[in-house]
């Protein structure tokens, strides 16, 4: 049994701007048909990374294998064969949905007897037949995300990195935009996709998570929260909520606590609190707890945990 190369592979890859460095010989692997989640914060470095994979940014140091193509050696030679959304959406206001789609297929070399067709799949996956002669400045953020979508996929690519892709739509919109992003995985495309929406890192294959140019751990969703949540997670109904919040975070066997809406989510220590314990370790401090729920743990708790070590 033969196994695909991975379809990314980088190695240390590092990349300064002057004495700052962007990002710190990061190293990981994407395999074939993965959908892989990139989180952080603005400014950790995911942006830099993704443009160093698409060879549009050149690498301090370290390899970047991308389909088999050494993206360093030839940084055009891969561009053909990756869909690239980038965070601003790069639409013509003063083209139509169709002429938009049209001038990406000629940027892209799609051939002439196959246009027709590649433009008619696109816009049936994308939901926009009835739009086509809809001036891209007029379309609202969700169905300009589509279009935006659509350009990056009209040559058919196998690989397709979206940058920060949901960043500025409404909630429906970005539940409706991964529905097509499973849809594509399922057609064999491989996936790689910048967020700081902790929510959408739960439906990838794999997940990474950058903080200032470092890649602090890669796995899957549920191995990160086996290897770093050893305990419960709760969710705490307290008044003062804020200064219930405080207290926690001094408390031993706490591993932390933050707000989450209105109430102090904890994650517990095995066998260091009960409910009832901890609800009167914080009456005893003066606050009222009415509920202690337990709640499952979140990649946002491992992200808080692994940014604060």
């Amino acid at each position: 049994m033969t196994t695909s190369p991975p379809t990314i592979s980088v190695q240390h890859l590092t990349r300064r701007f002057g004495d700052f460095i962007a990002v710190d010989h990061v190293s990981f692997e994407v395999q074939p048909g993965e959908v892989v989640g990139y989180l952080g914060p603005n400014g950790s470095g995911k942006t830099t990374t993704i443009r160093m994979l698409c060879g549009l940014l050149r690498p301090s140091s370290g390899t970047v294998s991308v389909l088999g193509i050494d993206v360093i050696r030839d940084p055009e030679g891969i561009k053909p064969h990756i869909g690239y959304m980038s965070q601003k959406f790069a639409l013509y206001d003063d083209l139509t949905v169709h002429e938009n789609l049209a001038f990406y297929a000629g940027v892209y070399d799609v051939p002439r007897k196959l246009e027709a067709q590649r433009l008619a799949e696109v816009l049936r996956m994308a939901g926009l037949e009835g739009r086509t002669r809809t001036p891209a400045s007029e379309l609202s953020g969700g169905w300009r995300q589509r279009l935006a979508l659509g350009c990056a996929l009209v040559h058919h690519p196998p690989l397709l990195f979206l940058d920060e892709p949901t960043s500025g739509v409404d909630p429906v919109a970005r539940r409706e935009f991964w529905d097509l992003i499973y849809e594509l995985a399922a057609g064999g495309t491989t996936i790689f996709v910048t967020t700081h929406y902790m929510d959408e890192a739960e439906h990838c294959g794999r997940v990474g998570f950058m903080q200032r140019g470092k890649l602090l751990a890669y796995d899957t969703p549920r191995a990160l929260k086996e290897q770093y949540l050893h305990g419960a997670a709760w969710n705490l109904a307290a008044e003062p909520l804020l200064e219930a919040v405080e207290a926690l975070d001094t408390l031993p066997g706490i591993a932390q606590s933050r707000l989450e809406g209105d109430r102090a989510h904890v994650i517990v220590t095995p066998g260091a609190w009960t409910p009832e314990s901890l609800t009167a370790a914080l009456t005893g401090q003066g606050m009222t707890v009415t509920a202690v729920e337990p709640v499952e743990p979140t990649l946002e708790d491992v992200f808080t945990l692994l940014a604060r070590r």
